[in-house]
């Protein structure tokens, strides 16, 4: 099978990269990556993969199958498109609104596939199937690789736990205007040291701000990396607002406090004042937090086996067994539009 791992932010990379290792796992597969050349400046598996930034590239591919964590996928592109998600915030109306560039919805887990099921319903051209979310496979595969990192952290702060900030980018959902002296005030009073991993579109001004921050005191620590994820495998205690990472980090049956989350329902320490935070890193300690986390996993991604990259394969490859090969992908005016200003026009065989 030719596969296409599409890339349009940064966060697709740790999203996608299970799949590549499935499929060469397999073997008898083609695999090629395609990095936005605008928004993307570098691919850090420039060595391990084939990839390209030339659309027309991605399309002389011809691939078979594009496993896509964003919302966009060019129309004119062949392969079965194939929408894996970029995390578990089903609180974002975004996340539930069907754009309808894809084929089929490879969902994370049970609360998932019944809503996307319902639309599979209404608008009748796409499929769902529940295989679990890809990034779940590397956490399985490198869940005690940071151990002596994150020792050599707490030995060198002496401190007993890492609490990770990571906020959401979005200006009207993040906490970032108001967090930074209540984290100072947290590494103060607390035995913790505090991890900053910001999401990779964050507002450049917030960036410097926190990394400002970062520099002036001991106990707070800044990383530009681009995945969230091995910092999610080290850190005791999260800290976020309205973000994906949160169902991760509970995923991990690991403590969330929230600032003001807009999810309709919390399975974890939500406030509405960060002088309140202190206060919470006690309180989301307590084993009331741990049957909350149990429905998290139960519903939102019970797929902690290290197969979801395999389910996702068979899964596409199902598809076009049943269906074939798809040329293009049916859509409107608008959605032809904006894909085609998004990535550019090609050049059809």
């Amino acid at each position: 099978m030719r596969i296409l791992l599409f890339c349009e932010n940064k966060y697709a990379f740790d999203i996608l990269m299970p799949i590549q290792e499935e499929a060469e796992r397999e073997g008898g597969n083609e695999i090629l990556w395609y990095v936005h050349p605008k928004k993307i400046k570098e691919f850090p598996f420039h060595k391990e993969a084939r990839w390209c930034n030339d659309i027309q590239e991605a399309y002389d591919f011809s691939p078979e199958a594009i496993f896509c964590p964003g919302n966009i996928v060019p129309y004119y592109l062949p392969g079965v498109k194939i929408q894996v998600f970029h995390g578990y915030a089903g609180e974002k109306k975004g996340h539930w609104i069907i754009r309808h560039y894809f084929d089929t919805y490879f969902t994370q887990g049970p609360h998932f596939t019944e809503g996307f099921r319902k639309l599979a319903q209404k608008h009748g051209n796409f499929e769902v199937v529940e295989t679990g979310w890809p990034r779940q496979d590397w956490v399985k595969n490198h869940i005690n690789d940071f151990e002596e990192e994150k020792a050599e952290i707490l030995r060198t702060h002496n401190r007993k736990n890492i609490v990770l900030y990571a906020p959401t980018f979005s200006p009207s959902l993040t906490s970032l205007p108001v967090m930074k002296d209540a984290l100072v005030e947290l590494v103060e009073k607390k035995d913790a040291v505090v991890i900053i991993k910001l999401h990779p579109l964050t507002r450049q001004e917030w960036a410097d701000e926190y990394r400002e921050l970062a520099n002036r005191h001991e106990h707070i620590i800044w990383t530009d990396d681009f995945s969230v994820a091995k910092y999610q495998l080290m850190a005791d205690v999260m800290i976020s607002d309205t973000s994906s990472t949160i169902y991760e980090f509970l995923l991990k049956d690991k403590p969330v406090i929230t600032y003001r989350a807009s999810a309709k329902n919390i399975y974890w320490k939500d406030i509405d004042d960060v002088a309140q935070l202190c206060d919470a890193y006690e309180e989301v300690q307590s084993e009331k937090y741990v049957e909350l986390r149990k429905w998290i996993i139960a519903n939102y991604d019970p797929y902690n086996d290290g197969k979801v990259a395999k389910r996702m394969l068979d899964a596409a490859r199902d598809y076009i067994r049943r269906n074939g090969v798809p040329q293009k992908r049916k859509v409107n005016l608008w959605r032809m539009y904006t894909g085609i200003k998004t990535f550019g026009r090609v050049k059809k065989k």
